[in-house]
């Protein structure tokens, strides 16, 4: 797969997509890099740490968070996404769902996106929660004919029940099932199978038993034949299992980064660089110990 002006090797290889949020609530670092200094001196120690690509996010996606417009956020992810290309040359995704963002964003040089809505964002979604819909996210993308990440996702069910909110007959039966309605939508709207991305979508449209249940059968995902994301980086899965704050997850979420690639993921979003770099050269270094010793 190619992504910018780099060739990734999704069979075979692990790569770290570092986390750019610039956002004054994100759960995790929020208000940090709110600055265009603060926030290339961030994306520098990325680069340095071993990071592959830079996932780049102008509003926040956890619950309850703050509604911005569409404006907002173009006004905050393209300077970003100029200086990034401009001063480092790694491939940049734009974390969004919006059609117009998408394609402000591509034109400021954004390499792909990252839609945690799967391109099921549409005038419905828009109107129960409150939202502007400003067009299909399928046309943008093919458009440009850039790579784009399909993320699992659900609302709430209005029949559902308050142990399963999101309306599951068999979760995983019905993830891959969701899944393959995006994947649909991408090649209806000629967006060529090398330029799809899948991911499960930890922490998105599921109960915390429910992300637990995922991640141990992360394998079922491979069914599409896609490379697969996995973005498990100090979310409330690991908190409220492990009973931690956000600051003091990262040992959680490297054994996350762990099972996912023993389990086929490719691709991995996180905040902490280094520490889920190494974990992936171990994991690498097992894997391929068979072939090096000539069995």
């Amino acid at each position: 797969m190619r992504i910018g002006n780099r060739e990734f090797d999704t069979a075979h290889g692990f790569y770290i997509m570092g986390i750019l949020n610039v956002t004054p609530d994100s759960f995790s670092d929020g208000g940090r890099f709110d600055s265009m200094d603060t926030a290339m001196r961030h994306v520098e120690q990325m680069v340095k740490e071993g990071c592959a690509l830079v996932d780049i996010g102008g509003e926040s996606t956890r619950p309850n968070h703050v509604k911005i417009s569409s404006q907002q956020e173009i006004d905050r992810v393209c300077p970003l996404i100029e200086t990034v290309k401009a001063q480092f040359g790694v491939p940049v995704s734009l974390d969004t769902y919006k059609a117009d963002v998408a394609e402000a964003g591509f034109m400021a040089g954004a390499d792909m996106i990252n839609d945690i809505w799967g391109l099921k964002w549409n005038e419905a979604l828009a109107e129960a929660y409150g939202m502007e819909y400003t067009g299909s996210m399928a046309e943008v993308a093919a458009k440009y004919k850039k790579p784009i990440c399909l993320m699992h996702n659900r609302s709430v069910q209005d029949a559902a029940s308050k142990e399963n909110p999101f309306g599951y007959t068999v979760l995983i039966n019905d993830m891959v099932a969701d899944l393959q309605e995006s994947v649909a939508l991408a090649k209806a709207a000629h967006i060529a199978p090398e330029n799809i991305i899948v991911d499960p979508g930890i922490g998105f449209g599921k109960t915390v038993s429910q992300n637990l249940q995922v991640m141990n059968h992360l394998e079922a995902f491979q069914c599409f034949g896609l490379p697969v994301l996995l973005g498990t980086s100090r979310k409330s899965m690991i908190g409220l299992t492990l009973d931690l704050p956000v600051e003091e997850r990262e040992e959680g979420t490297m054994a996350t980064t762990v099972i996912g690639a023993m389990k086929g993921c490719c691709f991995f979003r996180v905040h902490d660089v280094q520490k889920n770099r190494r974990a992936l050269d171990m994991v690498k270094a097992i894997l391929e110990s068979d072939s090096v010793n000539g069995r």
